[in-house]
Order: structure tokens, then sequence, then C-alpha cells
């Protein structure tokens, strides 16, 4: 009776590993076209945990890119854009910082954007590196505060990063690299584990 009790649980762990491994992806439908992302839930739970709920309860849909720094970044999710008048979203509080997880700033990663050298000061606003940005690691101890966490990376899309990159910018109030034109974070999705595995 004990081993078939064993059996069953052994199995229910096979059956469930796939599950267990496979790592959220998120699709970003923006007006240049749609990013897919995959985010390291097992490396940054907290950080990952948070952008999900972002995702779920919709809070990213319409905002825009409002920082595009050719051969750096681009960045988002924290404002949206309404006949010229721009607007910070509503945060779900700060989230401690996961610099120190092992994974860099790469060319094609996400991080997330903090204030300042307050290490545990990100919330909503995200970036994709269009570059490996070495500065932005990890360098040890005492280096939280200039360090910026990374959770996710692009899997799909790159087409549609490359032409938000190559957008003119523009000073807009505190902005300096506004896109003269609004890119718009329409809608972000979570994708189902069936799409996930095709």
């Amino acid at each position: 009776m004990r081993s078939k009790v064993l059996i069953m649980i052994l199995l229910s762990l096979v059956f469930a590993a796939p599950g267990l491994l496979a790592q959220p992806r998120v699709r970003l439908e923006t007006s240049e076209g749609d990013i897919v992302i995959k985010l390291y839930s097992d490396d940054a739970p907290q950080t990952c945990a948070n952008f999900l709920r972002y995702v779920r309860e919709g809070r990213f849909d319409g905002t825009v890119f409002h920082r595009v720094v050719k051969g750096f970044v681009i960045q988002g999710g924290g404002y949206t854009i309404e006949e010229g008048t721009v607007t910070a979203i509503e945060t779900l509080g700060t989230v401690v910082s996961e610099a120190d997880n092992g994974l860099y700033n790469v060319k094609g990663t996400l991080a997330m954007a903090r204030v300042g050298e307050d290490a545990d000061s990100a919330t909503s606003q995200f970036f994709i590196n269009l570059q490996s940005n070495t500065h932005l690691n990890y360098q040890g101890e005492g280096s939280l505060g200039r360090s910026y966490t990374v959770f996710g990376k692009v899997v799909s899309g790159w087409d549609t990063i490359e032409k938000i990159a190559q957008m003119p910018v523009t000073a807009l109030g505190p902005f300096t690299h506004w896109p003269s034109t609004p890119v718009v974070l329409e809608k972000a999705l979570l994708i189902e584990k069936e799409e996930n595995e095709r």
C-alpha cells in the first residue's frame, strides 16, 4: 500500500513538472507590432509576480514607451498620454531588488527601472536592453543601488523593438527621449500554457 502511494506521488510530480518548469510568457501588443517575453520567475520571483499582477489587472494597457534611447534601452510601463497630457499610472507599491540573481543586462533582456540609487524603489516601469549594458549589472556587495533587476527576455518581436528603437524622439516636459509619435502598449496578455508549448 505504501509503495502504491509513493508511485502515485512520483507520477503526479512527473506530470506536474512541465507546468512547474514552464516560464510564463507575456505578449505586449504595441502600436508598432507585438513583442513576446519570457519571464524568469525562478530567478526573480517577486519581480515577476509584481509584473504579472500589472498584466492581469490590465494596468499596462494603454501605457506608452516614454523613453527610447537608441543603442541603449526602450522603457515603458509608467505613463499614459491623452491629448498631449502625460499621466502617471497608479502603481502597486515597490518591489525588493533581485538584481543579485545572477542574470545580466544583455541584449534582449527586460529589467526593472527604479528611482535614483534606491535599490527597492521599482514599481511598474521596465526597460528592454537594446545591447549588453554591463554597467547596469550587479557588481557585488554594496552595489544594489546601482544595479537593475533582470526578470525576463524577449523571445519574439525583435523587429518591433528595432522599429521602436529607430523612432525620432523629442523633449516633452521632464522626458528627454520621448518618441515623437507615441508608441502605445495597447494590451499586455499572459499567454496560455497551450500557446507557450507551440
